[in-house]
């Protein structure tokens, strides 16, 4: 429902922020709380977990930590105590590295991630996360087209094949038509 709270931190508690919009303070609960200084205007990423008996926001000091958090949170037994824990031991960019290498050694390292896990983190995952901000260092519109790709069931190798070939002077509705027509050829 949230995309991103700006606002000023509080609290900082071993486990969450308190960050104050418009003067009612959220309870957010994030990877390093620490990462954060008090009393200072910051911008953090929101995902917001629903049970039945409770509401919970989980802040990321960027998009890629959020987007890992929830593809996380999608693989068949990880909670998320468990991505969280991943978020909070390594950076992102490693995380991904290992799951597209299939690496479950390093995957195993992380609090609540067992041999079994770490193995169903793989399989699901290997070939939907991609390295870095975008491989190519995509400009902006690139960036775009890589999203509506994805969004479209594209996979990131498809994609980065595609995106090496446009024309990075066009607009992006140009650019994800053209994609398209590449990826179909």
């Amino acid at each position: 429902m949230y995309s991103y709270f700006k606002g000023t931190v509080k609290e900082i508690e071993p486990t969450n922020i308190t960050l104050e919009v418009n003067e009612v303070g959220y309870r957010i609960i994030t990877p390093n709380p620490y990462d954060y200084t008090l009393d200072k205007t910051e911008k953090v990423y929101l995902y917001q977990h629903v049970r039945e008996d409770e509401l919970t926001l989980f802040g990321f000091r960027t998009t890629k930590a959020k987007t890992l958090f929830m593809q996380l949170l999608a693989v068949k037994g990880i909670g998320p105590k468990s991505a969280l824990a991943v978020l909070a031991s390594a950076e992102v960019d490693d995380v991904v590295k290992a799951i597209e290498s299939g690496d479950t050694k390093y995957l195993n390292r992380f609090p609540g991630i067992g041999p079994k896990a770490s193995q169903q983190i793989v399989l699901d995952l290997k070939g939907k996360v991609h390295v870095g901000p975008l491989t190519l260092k995509h400009t902006d519109r690139l960036a775009d087209v890589d999203d509506a790709l994805k969004a479209l069931g594209y996979k990131t190798k498809e994609i980065d094949r595609v995106l090496k070939k446009l024309d990075r002077t066009k607009e992006t509705a140009q650019l994800i038509k053209d994609a398209l027509r590449l990826i179909g050829a």
